[in-house]
C-alpha cells in the first residue's frame, strides 16, 4: 500500500465517521439497530479494507487498517464491532485460508457490501474453550450438513455469510476428532437466527444467536482442509483481537476529546472544572491510557504486518500472536478506565447514555470478554513468559 493510498483510505474513513455520527447518536438513543452503517461504508468504499485491490478491496496493511478502526471506534464500539465482524473475523479467514475460487466468490461481494460477513465460533456452552463446541457436520452426497447453535455472534442476524466450525458427526476408528471450518450461506431454510437485544450495551449493533438445522454447505465451501478448523479459528482470533484493541484506542481518544471540551466549559466553584486538580488527575490518566494503548496497538500492528510478509516464519507468527493478546488485554482495560474517568468528570451528566462517556462505559465492557477474556489472555501472556511447559491449559 502506497503512502497516497493510505492517506486516501484514512480520508474515506474520516468521511464515513463524520456521516455516521448523527445517525448513530439517534439510533443509540432509540435503542434501534443502525441500518445505515453498511450503506455509508459502501458509499465510502471501506468494507474491503484488508481485501487485495485485485479482488475489489483497498489492500490495506495492518497498521493503516488498525488506524482506521481506531477512528471508527471513536464513533462507538457497536459501529466498530460491525467492521470487526465483517472484515477482521469474517472476510479475513477466507482471505488467509480460502481457495482462489472461494476468494473470488466471496471477497469482492463483501468489499462491495453485497454480502455481510460474520464469524460463528462461540456456543452457549463453548466460550473460552471452543473445543467444547457441540456443532457437528456430516457429508451427504454432494454437500455437508451442519447442525448446532452458535451464540453471541456479531452481525449474526444480518450476515449473508458466516464462517462456522464443527466436529464430524462420526469419526472412523483410529482417526482423531478434529474441528473443521466452513463457509455457510445464511439464506436457506436450515439457518434460523434470533437477534439478542437484552444487552448491556451496543444497542445499535447486531448481535444474534443462530441455529443450523440440517444447514447445507457445498463441498467446495470447506475452509482449508478437513480438521483445519481450530487452526483457522485461532489464527482468525489474532486478527480479531487486534481489531478490538484498535477500537478501544479510538474509545480512549474520544473520551479524552470529550473531557477536554466539557471540563473547559463546565463551571463549578467559580471556575472551569478543568482548573480543579482532581479533575486534571482524571484527564492525565486518560491521556496515559491513550499514549500507552497507541504504542502497544501500533507495535502489534507492525508485528502482524511482518508476520504476513513472511508467512512461513513461525517466530514472527508467535510474536504477532503474543502482541495481539497483549494489545487487546491492555487497550480494553484502558478503554474501560478512560470511560469510567470520563463519566466521573461529566458528573451527573456522565450517568446518562445521552452523553458519549456513558455510552462508551457500557459498550466497552464487552471488549474485556469477546475475542478472548481478560483471564484467558493473561494466561496466554504468562505462558509466553514462563514457557510452554507451564501452560495452564494444554
Amino acid at each position: 500500500m502506497t503512502a497516497a493510498e493510505r492517506i486516501r483510505l484514512l480520508a474515506d474513513v474520516e468521511a464515513f465517521c463524520q456521516e455516521i455520527r448523527p445517525i448513530e447518536e439517534l439510533c443509540y438513543a432509540e435503542h434501534q439497530f443502525n441500518d445505515q452503517v453498511v450503506p455509508l461504508a459502501r458509499k465510502h468504499n471501506i468494507l474491503g479494507m484488508l481485501t487485495p485491490v485485485e479482488l475489489g478491496g483497498r489492500g490495506s496493511d495492518a497498521v493503516t487498517y488498525l488506524r482506521s478502526l481506531a477512528r471508527i471506534g471513536r464513533e462507538g464500539t457497536g459501529v466498530r464491532t460491525f467492521f470487526s465482524g465483517h472484515i477482521s473475523i469474517g472476510s479475513y479467514p477466507i482471505l488467509t485460508w480460502g481457495s482462489a475460487e472461494q476468494k473470488s466468490r466471496y471477497l469482492p461481494a463483501a468489499a462491495r457490501g453485497e454480502k455481510v460477513m460474520a464469524f460463528g465460533l462461540t456456543e452457549p456452552d463453548a466460550g473460552s474453550n471452543p473445543l467444547e463446541m457441540t456443532t457437528t457436520w456430516e457429508r451427504k452426497e454432494d454437500k455437508f450438513i451442519l447442525n448446532g447453535v452458535k451464540y453471541l455472534i456479531s452481525n449474526g442476524g444480518i450476515a449473508d455469510v458466516v464462517i462456522v466450525f464443527g466436529y464430524p458427526k462420526e469419526v472412523p476408528a483410529g482417526k482423531p476428532r478434529r474441528v473443521s471450518a466452513f463457509i455457510l450461506e445464511t439464506k436457506q431454510p436450515g439457518f434460523l437466527a434470533e437477534n439478542l437485544t437484552a444487552k448491556m450495551g451496543m444497542p445499535s449493533a447486531n448481535t444474534a444467536m443462530f441455529e443450523m438445522r440440517d444447514a447445507e454447505v457445498p463441498l467446495n465451501n470447506m475452509l482449508g482442509e478437513e480438521g483445519d478448523g481450530f487452526r483457522v479459528a485461532m489464527g482468525t482470533l489474532v486478527a480479531g483481537r487486534l481489531s478490538v484493541a484498535a477500537g478501544c484506542l479510538g474509545v480512549i481518544e474520544d473520551c479524552l476529546a470529550e473531557v477536554i471540551e466539557y471540563s473547559k466549559e463546565r463551571q463549578q466553584h467559580g471556575k472551569p472544572i478543568a482548573k480543579h486538580q482532581l479533575v486534571q488527575e482524571h484527564i492525565a490518566h486518560i491521556e496515559m491510557d491513550r499514549v500507552i494503548s497507541d504504542a502497544i496497538v501500533m507495535k502489534a500492528a507492525e508485528a502482524k504486518d511482518a508476520s504476513t510478509s513472511a508467512p512461513g516464519d513461525k517466530e514472527l507468527a508467535r510474536q504477532a500472536d503474543l502482541l495481539a493478546a497483549q494489545a487487546k488485554l491492555f487497550a480494553s482495560n484502558a478503554a474501560w478506565d478512560a470511560a469510567d474517568r470520563a463519566v466521573q468528570v461529566f458528573g451527573g451528566r456522565g450517568w446518562s447514555t445521552l452523553y458519549r462517556p456513558g455510552r462508551h462505559l457500557v459498550d466497552t465492557r464487552v471488549c474485556r470478554i469477546y475475542e478472548g477474556t481478560d483471564e484467558i489472555l493473561r494466561l496466554k501472556i504468562a505462558a509466553a513468559v514462563l514457557g510452554k511447559e507451564f501452560e495452564a491449559f494444554k
